[in-house]
């Protein structure tokens, strides 16, 4: 998995030109967060308040077979156990003794990675999605809770952060060159940078680092809050304004957060330094109430864990109170215009690549002047781990945020045994399915123990069938969408007619779908539609473990939670997930089961992005908005939570659960299991059907009295309520101990080696060369050798390669298409008119490799002077 080094360079110092050039190959962020190694342990627990002493021994796992392979299905290995090691440093020590096996973590500190690349023991996968952040509290302009003031109420403000910061540095000290400046709601190595590069550029110019400017908008921003300077510090009704500055500090971001202090500082504030571990800090940033005044600032840091091939949800996401049903982001209130290109981008409200990109370039400047939150840098990282281990990581979302790292976990050329993987924090947030945790690490484990329908390919961001056949996507004429894959169709239509008995909406007071005719009798169009196509033997062949048969009834819920949750007539209507589904009524136009068994649904939708590969809809009950937006489950386990909140005893999502002052739900362990536990015994005596009048279609009695039957009887064995059709199941979550354990789930019906045809990313490995010294008027040849693995790259798998060129004032000067010689071949030839308008002195030329094996490019440089 590694590269040469100067190609890492290149992908680091360089990730922020990477993409500046528009690429022709065209996912939800997730917070980060930061030991005992034996798989047996003793743990306290608490029981009815008092402590007991368990041990907690796994059965022997088998032991480990030798390849040639046998006929195994689902999970390489028997057993998986997580424990939490904030410590990096610590973490790669346990590596080389052999006391873990993976560190799942994108660790960006410079001599940890150089320790990983210096041990024999050890390799690493590179990964380019994480990034830091500035989260701003906008509540205020004075706290309710504490009556002080919120500078950072002010957009202004909040605007000017961006210049009293100088990313250059924090990308350079704090982070030793493994990073790259960032200003924009998107990775600078995407698809959408390279679009927009000029727009990016100009306004990275305009919010460049400039203190004395920063300080002057501060400055009139606070005189009109009624603050004044007293001693060259910043007081407000007597006092002196402090900030609160909520710092991480498992990594690099505890000296971001002090550096940021200092300049506050500087500034002429207060800077209270409060550091917290994520499960420290959690409670305050994401669960409380931001009136509270409890923080400022909080030094953020995401991963985006799929390849993007389109992220202009990310304004929505970032930036609007339908991001995310948390506290603070309900706080968000965007100017009009920003609010309403957001939620345009999100549900693909144009129709032309022009039109997105002009949305798209007012975006990042609305967004720049809200900044809510100001972005820091993207990271360059690695997550470390022994030679032996085999596993299919993201080329963004590493190993941590690997969809498939449960299929294609082992030790080269074993089956079977077990595994150690530490990660720096874990069980920071409640797991429910619906609004559980969002932390990088938890989800990790989710998706473990999940799977979905579609699973997206760790390299381009396109996504294969996992429990699906095929898909069919028809496009009304003239919207700009391409297929690459063959498993999905892809037709145009002058137009796309909605059926009368398509569902397009709930009546919650009677449980029953609205058809389009009932609700739209002069008939609608729409833009698409998909028809989704599942496996013929699904129903017999998939089960949820507790040994429960999937079935439709799974998919029909799914649906009708959607819907549900938003609908004020709803016993759980959740205000938080009113905005979320404004956006999604605004796009969709109907739903159809054209066929039960086997499954087919047809889609309607407004919504459409460039790959027709993202556009099927499959309605599984795994990793989807509104509903399962935090995990997996079926109709049966999902439904204690919700007859948990019809009686306001617990809560899907924080933001409820703090307007209920009630517990917010999780399904694996604290106080919520025994309210679950109890609706549990209400809904087995009664065969309970949950929206019968809609569900009674799909469930007899029968089955619903097994499942209830399953779940009694997983209760009882496990002692929580979390169920997946995953490779794994999860034995047990202890949250005070940070420590969980998987098992391999011996019914599930697919193949070890299903995934393992990606083991790794075809990155492509550069080297730009040319003459030092170029005569003004002279043409200037320069040769550009591409590689992966010591062989030429072949140029049908290559898109191209792009070159900029940056003049000696630093202005660029040109950019274009390097000529393709042959496999691995490339010339950039600058003419004889283009190097004549060049001044005398130093030029700078970049050129950037795009695969079409893999969607992050590769980039490198070199200099070279200009004279008469």
């Amino acid at each position: 998995m590694n590269r040469k080094s100067k190609i890492w360079l290149a992908a680091t110092s360089l990730i922020i030109l990477s993409m500046v050039l528009g690429a022709c190959a065209p996912a939800t962020p997730e917070p980060v967060e930061p030991a005992v190694t034996e798989v047996e342990r003793i743990v306290t627990l608490i029981v009815e308040g008092e402590p007991i002493i368990v041990t907690v021994t796994p059965p022997p796992p088998e032991e480990p077979t030798p390849v040639p392979p046998v006929d195994r299905t689902g999970a390489w290995l028997d057993t998986v156990v997580f424990i939490e090691e904030p410590s990096a440093d610590a973490a790669v020590t346990r590596l080389e003794v052999g006391d873990i096996d993976v560190y799942a973590y994108t660790v960006g500190n410079p001599e940890v990675a150089a320790r990983v690349a210096a041990a024999p023991a050890l390799k690493s996968f590179r990964s380019f999605g994480s990034y830091n952040e500035l989260t701003f509290n906008p509540a205020g302009p004075v706290f309710e809770g504490t009556g002080k003031l919120n500078p950072f109420a002010v957009p202004r403000i909040r605007e000017a952060m961006n210049i009293l910061i100088d990313r250059s540095y924090i990308t350079q000290e704090i982070m030793g060159g493994l990073g790259a400046p960032r200003w924009h709601g998107f990775n600078n190595a995407s698809n959408d940078y390279a679009m927009l590069a000029d727009v990016a550029k100009a306004l990275e110019r305009e919010y460049a680092y400039d203190f004395d400017r920063a300080y002057d908008i501060i400055a009139e921003e606070m005189e009109a809050l009624g603050a004044s300077l007293v001693d060259g510090i910043w007081n407000f009704e007597g006092e002196p304004v402090e900030i609160i500055l909520l710092i991480r500090t498992e990594d690099e971001r505890r000296e971001i957060g002090d550096y940021v202090g200092n300049q506050l500082e500087e500034a002429g504030f207060v800077a209270v330094r409060d550091y917290k571990t994520s499960g420290e800090a959690s409670p305050i940033w994401i669960s409380g109430d931001p009136n509270d005044g409890l923080f400022h600032i909080y030094t953020g840091g995401w991963i985006t864990t799929v390849v993007p091939r389109d992220l202009a949800d990310n304004f929505e996401f970032f930036y609007t109170p339908r991001g995310i049903p948390w506290p603070l982001w309900l706080a968000y209130t965007p100017v009009p215009e920003f609010d309403e290109i957001a939620q345009r981008l999100d549900t693909a409200d144009f129709t032309t690549l022009e039109e997105r990109r002009e949305l798209m370039a007012r975006a990042m400047e609305l967004a720049l002047e809200d900044s809510v939150r100001i972005w820091l840098a993207d990271r360059a990282a690695i997550a470390p781990m022994r030679n032996e281990v085999m596993i299919g990581a993201d080329l963004y979302g590493s190993v941590a945020g690997s969809n498939i790292w449960s299929y294609t976990l082992k030790r080269e050329g074993e089956i079977g045994g077990s595994m150690t993987v530490a990660m720096p924090g874990m069980l920071t947030e409640p797991w429910n399915p619906f609004d559980g945790s969002n932390w990088i690490y938890d989800m990790m484990l989710i998706r473990g123990s999940a799977e979905r329908a579609l699973n997206p390919d760790p390299y381009t961001g396109l996504w294969w069938p996992q429990r699906i056949e095929r898909g069919e996507v028809i496009i009304q004429e003239g919207l700009p969408v391409g297929k690459t894959l063959d498993w999905v169709s892809l037709e145009f239509a002058p137009e796309i007619q909605v059926p009368d008995d398509a569902w397009v909406d709930w009546d919650a007071e009677e449980q029953v779908f609205i058809t389009s005719g009932e609700l739209y009798p002069e008939g609608r169009t729409a833009l698409r539609k998909s028809t989704v196509y599942y496996e013929e033997d699904l129903f017999d062949k998939v089960k949820w473990h507790d040994g429960s048969s999937f079935s439709i009834a799974d998919i029909v819920f799914n649906m009708i939670t959607k819907f549900d949750r938003a609908k004020e007539e709803s016993a759980i209507y959740d205000d938080a997930k009113v905005g979320p589904f404004g956006s999604f009524m605004a796009t969709l136009r109907g739903i159809r089961i054209a066929s039960e068994d086997p499954l087919v649904i047809e889609t309607w939708s407004d919504y459409w992005t460039l790959d027709a590969e993202l556009l099927v809809d499959t309605w599984w009950p795994s990793f989807t908005s509104l509903s399962f937006a935090q995990g997996t489950g079926g109709w049966h386990n999902t439904t204690l939570g919700i007859m948990a909140e019809a009686k306001e005893l617990a809560a899907f999502s924080s933001a409820k659960a703090e307007e209920l002052e009630v517990e917010w739900m999780s399904y694996i362990a604290g106080p919520t299991i025994e309210i679950l536990a109890e609706q549990l015994e209400e809904a087995h005596e009664a065969g309970y059907i949950p929206y019968e009048n809609t569900l009674g279609n799909y469930i007899t009695g029968a089955e619903a009295q097994a499942r209830w039957d399953n779940l009694a009887n997983w209760y009882d064995a496990r002692g929580h309520f979390w169920l997946g059709t995953g490779v794994y199941f999860l034995e047990r979550a202890f949250p005070v101990e940070k420590t969980v354990i998987f098992r391999r789930f011996l019914d599930h019906p697919d193949p070890a080696d299903k995934w393992d045809r990606f083991a790794e990313p075809m990155m492509a490995e550069i080297e730009l060369d040319g003459p030092g010294r170029v005569t003004i008027g002279d043409e200037a040849v320069f040769e550009v050798y591409v590689e992966f693995q010591g062989e030429p790259y072949l140029l049908d798998d290559l898109v191209g390669v792009k070159f900029i060129l940056f003049d000696a004032s630093g202005e660029l000067a040109a950019s274009g298409d390097a000529e393709a010689i042959e496999d691995g071949y490339f010339e950039v030839v600058l003419p004889a008119d283009l190097t004549a308008d060049l001044e005398a002195g130093s030029n700078l030329l970049e050129v950037v490799v795009i695969s079409k094996m893999v969607a992050v490019p590769s980039a490198d440089s070199m200099s070279f002077v200009t004279a008469d």
